[in-house]
């Protein structure tokens, strides 16, 4: 029998949400925020206030912009801050390449930027366009594994519509575009203002965007009871956290233990989407840490405590930029300052319910060292239980065994070494580092004919895609042609029913293959 595992789905999708608000570069709790305020606004224009569709669209809407953080990062800079000053935009065509045009290419030649803004100019952004479409697959599969119905799903593919027509998909305007959507815009929008200049330069934001992004009705309705929608908003994150499950839809249930695995799967793929050095790795981690856990003896409560916990001990990544996770050359004492931090983004975002919270203290010690060097709190052994240490050394192994931008991979001889050196010198525990090292000599054999029907030579580009690799490169590393590779990905795009490389990631690592 299915045991619950004491999470409800909009516990999960509230500790996501935390995660989104720093990819967004706003402070935690304004998905929360703009998602209770959306729901009032709805009361007012005589929706349904708890209507469930609403409340999964609002805390949904954002989740694929994590999807083009790699890319963002290297044509425009600091993928956070980027979307972050989007929120001062109309983002009609015209003023949106203007802003694209001010960040391309930072840092870069002058020669270099010029190149890069051409291009956008001559291709009338074309490659940012690709990615918005990426958010909305994203979105859309991620909403899927969740298990949220086809309704919401359809809102989440028209995120990046416009009341005027001008955005995503093209000409979809006006009342073609689900009232959902059109209630969420103007919240999240109004929330972000609020937090910034308080009501009246919310008000000032909406009633410019009237007409042109957002409905005018909608709008005119907004500006007129402002003040107390905004004043019924709860001003810090654990106030927000508790208005935000209390105006859960009352079709909300407790997650199985099999619901709730899954759940923290697609978090987990979610995560990896960040970087391509990235992809795959944090289920890799969860399931050597569940093996290693299962030979050190520990109880199947804790096996699976473990894996959970491996699965979204990466969850802080979303709040680092891109920038400082694809740097090729060494961190600065800042940057590495930023990168220690994600360990305590992860255990911020899992600080709710109990259950969420046993896991939350596991995932986040996945850097802490016996002997005191690790973070984010510098725990010492006697404060880190065998689930956390089990945990490191499965993290450790597999980092090592994984490229990232600024070395080759290790092999895995040479990551066992290192290992052994880190137990030896006091900082992995030698039990936990001998369960590991035993798990990850075991070869799983995979079947002849992938997922979705996908050949074994499909399999292998899909598996270098999601890694971030060119068509170019992929033909050097199978030794085909570019011509062959470009065939290849476009019977794969068919068969899994996706039509960019985001979605075609995420399908990888939802199936192994990676």
């Amino acid at each position: 029998m299915n045991q619950r595992g004491g999470v409800r789905l909009a516990e999960v999708l509230g500790a996501m949400s935390l995660a989104v608000d720093l990819g967004l570069g706003q402070p935690m709790g304004h998905v929360a925020r703009s998602c209770l305020l959306a729901q009032r606004l709805a009361a007012l224009a005589g929706l349904p206030e708890r209507d469930a569709d609403l409340y999964h669209v609002a805390l949904m809407g954002w989740v694929g912009c994590i999807a083009d953080s790699y890319d963002a990062a290297a044509r425009f800079g600091d993928d956070i801050d980027y979307r972050a000053d989007v929120y001062d935009l109309d983002m009609r065509p015209l003023p949106f390449l203007g802003y694209l045009l001010r960040r391309v290419g930072p840092g870069e030649s002058v020669p270099k930027r010029v190149g890069r803004a051409a291009a956008l100019v001559a291709t009338g952004a074309k490659s940012v366009q690709e990615s918005l479409r990426a958010h909305c697959q994203v979105t859309e599969q991620i909403a899927r594994r969740f298990g949220l119905p086809e309704a919401v799903c359809a809102s989440l593919r028209q995120v990046f519509a416009r009341w005027d027509g001008k955005g995503l998909p093209p000409k979809l305007g006006g009342t073609d575009i689900s009232v959902t959507i059109r209630v969420w815009h103007i919240a999240d929008v109004a929330e972000v203002h609020d937090a910034r200049g308080g009501v009246r330069a919310a008000v000032k934001v909406i009633r410019d965007r009237r007409g042109t992004q957002f409905d005018p009705q909608l709008t005119d309705l907004f500006c007129a009871h402002a003040d107390e929608l905004m004043a019924a908003l709860p001003e810090d994150v654990d106030e927000t956290w508790t208005d935000l499950l209390a105006a859960e839809p009352a079709t909300a249930r407790e997650l199985s233990d099999e619901e709730l695995d899954a759940a923290l799967e697609a978090l987990a793929d979610w995560v990896d989407l960040k970087s391509p050095y990235f992809t795959g790795h944090s289920r890799a981690v969860a399931e050597l840490a569940r093996q290693g856990a299962r030979r050190c003896g520990l109880t199947e409560d804790d096996v699976r405590l473990v894996r959970r916990a491996g699965l979204v001990h990466d969850l802080g990544r979303i709040g680092v930029p891109n920038t400082i996770w694809d740097k090729t050359t060494a961190l600065t004492p800042v940057e590495m300052e930023r990168v220690r931090l994600h360990s305590y983004y992860t255990e911020r975002m899992l600080t709710e319910p109990r259950a969420m919270a046993a896991i939350g203290r596991v995932a986040a010690s996945a850097h802490e060292r016996l002997d005191g060097s690790g973070y984010h709190r510098g725990r010492t052994a006697g404060d880190l239980p065998a689930t956390a240490r089990v945990l490191a050394a499965a993290d450790c192994y597999r980092t090592s065994i994984e490229e990232r931008p600024h070395r080759a991979a290790k092999d895995p001889a040479a990551a066992a070494d290192r290992l052994r050196r880190e137990a030896a010198e006091g900082r992995l525990d030698t039990t936990a580092v001998n369960a590991v090292l035993a798990a990850a000599g075991q070869r799983r054999s995979r079947s002849p004919m992938g997922p979705a029907g996908l050949t074994p030579r499909e399999v292998e580009v899909i598996a270098l895609l999601a890694k971030g690799h060119t068509n170019r490169q992929i033909a050097r590393a199978l030794s085909v042609a570019p011509k062959t590779v470009g065939n290849h990905v476009e019977h794969i795009y068919t068969k899994i029913g996706v039509g960019t490389r985001a979605a075609a990631t995420l399908f990888a690592m939802e199936h192994g293959l990676v």
